[in-house]
């Protein structure tokens, strides 16, 4: 059998081989195929592939197995044969490796977002890389390398996962961004602190980046690792050439640059993307010209730095909205859509007619049903400046990535916004926007987390700012949702992730209303209850039938057809929500009107009517 890794590693460096993707791309294979897959369907191309770096140097080949758990491999029907792909690799490259060449069993991110950021469970990640770890163990690798990871949680898993089924030695690596940062922004000093805490036996950096930026990851993470480290770049960043990207980094440069990671600290070096068998050539015959440190880098961990105990928000700056749900009054809002253009002034003008009207906060939601209007941020903004109103900004989770959601909440919260409404989101509406796509990086669950973090001072990449945001969280919910369970289910988990209190989808059925706010009560999250005033009976069909999870009792539809369309229906329409809101109003903390074709005037009314003066 081949030696084990951490007995190579007492007596020097250990080269790893380069990359398996930009090899199979060279060979025709076009990168929509499951390249785990190949494992079965070509293993003798797998196998050379593998000999060649055996004969250029390597020490350790890493199987073929980067995307093959059950997530990955059921985006190409295969997850059915998540075992046999695992297996398969594993005996390929053992053939390929002899005795005295390690095997290592590649595992790469799940390609999904795991809580908090995500809605699978930490215990479902983990048993998946605890599935595919089982399969590789069978196959007979003599290590692990958890590699290009982006998520400290998620590279947190696999290592549970891993140590649940093996003991074999893990290499733990984290990809980086160009900045020299994890993908979510963590410093590599704090991941590699982790990864130490965690149990990786080797810790380190992948892909992404190329030779420079793995150094400076490398020298850093030295000053606070006490295990060995890894370097594993790019072969540089991917340049456009004629149409095709090519990786410009020559062996010689990563040679040298492999020099300056074992000078550095670095015990396990090797290639990524656009890496090839003469790459790792070149590095072992700079390997064999250098004198490498007799002993593993072991500096003392560096104390942690924590920040000064962050405030509770009530400590901070609120807003009037935070300030009225602590104290339990009644709160009134209404929905203002954001306009096609770039005109703001009848926006502002009717949101000063409603904060005359005694209105509590101004809700603009974040492109309607998937529509293009002007950025709801910016008119927030503008409102808020124009009329000192609180504005309920709705954010959507449809259209930004994890950093960009961020940077925008950072940016919202320098512009003095205090309140927000994560939603998910509605699917681009392909036929207005035939060129749209959605990007749903995180759902409403995972941003609740991310501005909870802010408000606790921290970001994504576990970063400490400067100051904590002090946001007021709010939520969408349903109570007629058609998988009702799911959308209890959703709640909790929004309220455990620190949402502040909730809105309701629009209520027409008060008794469905009522036995909702009955299921949900140990959670103790205020409920504010969206309230749709109909304009007509086609309005009121078109609710029924076509906006999922909402139903109108059949005594309104009736209503809404012997008043047939016009003021009078819009009049009946705005009678109707008022009748609503006086049936609910005890029940709920507070209320959100929407007003039909921007007839601001009918929003007021129903709370007028609904709640009376003296109860305002």
């Amino acid at each position: 059998m081949a030696r084990n890794l951490l007995d190579l590693l007492s007596g020097g460096v250990v080269l790893f081989d380069g990359a398996m993707g930009t090899m199979l791309y060279e060979r025709g294979v076009f990168i929509n195929r499951s390249f785990d897959e190949l494992n079965l369907s070509s293993p003798a191309m797998i196998e050379r592939i593998h000999g060649e770096y055996v004969a250029a140097g390597a020490d350790c080949i890493e199987t073929n197995t980067f995307g093959a758990n059950r997530f990955k491999l059921k985006l190409h029907g295969l997850d059915d044969r998540l075992v046999e792909i695992n297996e398969t690799a594993a005996r390929i490259a053992r053939r390929a490796a002899g005795e005295d060449i390690l095997v290592a069993g590649a595992i790469g991110p799940l390609g999904l977002k795991i809580e908090p950021w995500g809605p699978t469970a930490n215990e479902e990640a983990a048993a998946a890389f605890a599935e595919q770890a089982r399969a590789l163990v069978a196959g007979g690798v003599d290590c692990f390398v958890l590699e290009t990871f982006g998520d400290v949680n998620e590279i947190h898993q696999a290592i549970i996962g891993v140590r649940a089924v093996s003991m074999l030695p893990v290499v733990a690596q984290m990809s980086l961004r160009g900045d020299g940062l994890g993908l979510y922004g963590t410093e590599p000093a704090d991941f590699a602190r982790r990864l130490c805490e965690w149990g990786a036996d080797v810790v380190g950096v992948n892909c992404s980046v190329g030779p420079r930026i793995t150094l400076e990851a490398i020298e850093k993470m030295a000053a606070v690792a006490d295990r060995p480290l890894s370097a594993q770049p790019n072969a540089g960043v991917p340049q456009n050439v004629e149409g095709r990207n090519m990786y410009l980094v020559s062996p010689e440069y990563l040679a040298e640059y492999a020099r300056r990671f074992v000078q550095a600290g670095a015990r396990v070096v090797g290639g990524c993307c656009g890496t090839t068998p003469a790459h790792i050539r070149a590095i072992r015959g700079a390997l064999k010209t250098m004198r490498s440190r007799a002993n593993v880098h072991a500096a003392a961990p560096a104390a942690e730095s924590r920040p000064a105990e962050m405030p509770s928000r009530s400590a901070r700056d609120t807003s009037k909205l935070a300030e009225k749900i602590a104290a339990g009054s009644f709160i009134s809002i209404v929905e203002c859509v954001p306009p096609l253009g770039c005109d703001p002034s009848a926006a502002i003008a009717s949101a000063r007619m409603l904060a005359g009207a005694g209105i509590d906060a101004i809700n603009i939601p974040d492109s309607p049903r998937s529509s293009s209007r002007m950025s709801p941020l910016a008119l927030a903004v503008l409102i808020r400046n124009a009329v000192g109103i609180d504005v309920l900004l709705h954010y959507c989770c449809r259209d930004r990535n994890i950093l960009g959601m961020q940077s925008d909440l950072l940016g919202a919260h320098a512009l003095g916004l205090r309140n927000i409404l994560i939603i998910t989101g509605d699917p681009i509406r392909t036929v207005d926007y035939p060129d749209a796509t959605a990007v749903f990086d995180v759902d409403s669950i995972g941003l609740t987390n991310i501005v909870s973090r802010l408000n606790h001072g921290k970001d994504i990449g576990d970063r400490s700012l400067a100051e904590p945001t002090s946001f007021l969280v709010g939520v969408g919910v349903n109570p007629g949702a058609v998988h009702f369970e799911e959308e209890m289910r959703r709640l909790d988990w929004k309220v455990k992730a620190g949402a502040d209190f909730a809105v309701t989808q629009p209520v027409f059925d008060v008794e469905l209303l009522l036995r909702f706010l009955d299921r949900i009560a140990p959670l103790g999250i205020p409920v504010i209850a969206g309230i749709w005033p109909l304009a007509s009976y086609r309005n009121a069909e078109f609710i029924n039938n076509e906006l999922p999870g909402v139903s109108v009792p059949e005594s309104i539809l009736r209503r809404m057809k012997d008043a047939r369309s016009g003021e009078l229906a819009l009049a009946e329409g705005t009678a109707i929500a008022a009748e609503i809101l006086r049936e609910i109003a005890p029940r709920v903390r507070g209320v959100q009107i929407s007003a039909p074709f921007a007839r601001y005037e009918c929003a007021v009314e129903v709370i007028a009517r609904g709640l009376g003066e003296t109860n305002r």
